[in-house]
């Protein structure tokens, strides 16, 4: 029943393109008391947004979840043929990530076809912290992952692991000012990965492309030249996702 009435409010509004609290009980047959709670729920979660005094909207979480298909099947149809063709050209495993609830999946890989040796990622649950992958939507989606909640949660697995949030803060800061993040050894010793999001903002943010491959490969003069290849990557995928203009960021082209 909670969940009916909640689907009743999104309709009326979604129908009506705007509504009051009143409006929503009128058609709904609510009590206003009940009808506050369940709205003010719907909006702390995304799904409505107040745009006027008393009046409420389909919210920019829910539009981005109905506007377009964004399954993994229908972004891989995009996506995956650019991460071969990348992962052919660099000689490294490819891999889109995406939020999944509260944590960042690794949920597709793809492998070089010229027979060079690589790591495979692996797919599945990364720690926010200790991940580029995970780093990069943590990063540019700060108001879902606010710092402060991680609190006595940064696990270490390496020497190399981040663990203090001061530290973490920084190191989202850096993500944002040159795009992409980094993974040096902090998850597997040995074990380096790059990663950037889709986009800076909207349902691209939400997800990241990146390559993983070893320390001995990954230099730290390799990761920014790959590390702006795949900004540049990303922003060509976010384009034809309709999701905007690709980014001006990360033109150096690999050696």
């Amino acid at each position: 029943m909670h969940l009916e009435r909640l689907v009743w409010i999104l309709e009326i509004v979604g129908q009506k393109g705007e509504a009051t609290v009143a409006e929503i009980c009128a058609h709904s047959d609510l009590p206003k008391p009940s009808a506050y709670r369940l709205v003010q729920d719907l909006v702390d979660v995304g799904l409505l947004e107040p745009v006027a005094r008393g009046r409420f909207a389909i919210g920019i979480r829910l539009k981005h979840i109905t506007h377009s298909d964004q399954s993994d099947r229908a972004l891989l149809e995009l996506i995956a043929p650019t991460l071969k063709q990348a992962a052919t050209e660099v000689g490294a495993a490819f891999f889109l990530s995406r939020l999944r609830g509260k944590s960042v999946e690794i949920i597709h890989v793809e492998t070089p076809d010229t027979g060079v040796s690589f790591l495979h990622p692996g797919l599945g649950k990364r720690p926010l912290h200790a991940c580029s992958c995970s780093k990069a939507v943590a990063a540019f989606s700060p108001d879902l992952f606010p710092t402060g909640d991680m609190e006595g949660q940064l696990r270490a697995y390496t020497e190399f692991t981040v663990t203090n949030l001061h530290d973490l803060e920084a190191e989202f800061e850096t993500i944002r000012q040159q795009g992409f993040a980094e993974c040096v050894e902090e998850i597997e010793r040995g074990m380096c990965s790059v990663a950037a999001p889709l986009a800076p903002s909207g349902p691209g943010a939400l997800m990241s492309i990146g390559a993983t491959g070893s320390m001995r490969v990954f230099t730290s003069a390799f990761r920014e030249k790959l590390g702006c290849q795949i900004v540049k990557i990303a922003g060509e995928l976010s384009t034809g996702l309709g999701w905007g203009v690709a980014q001006e960021r990360g033109k150096t082209s690999l050696p």
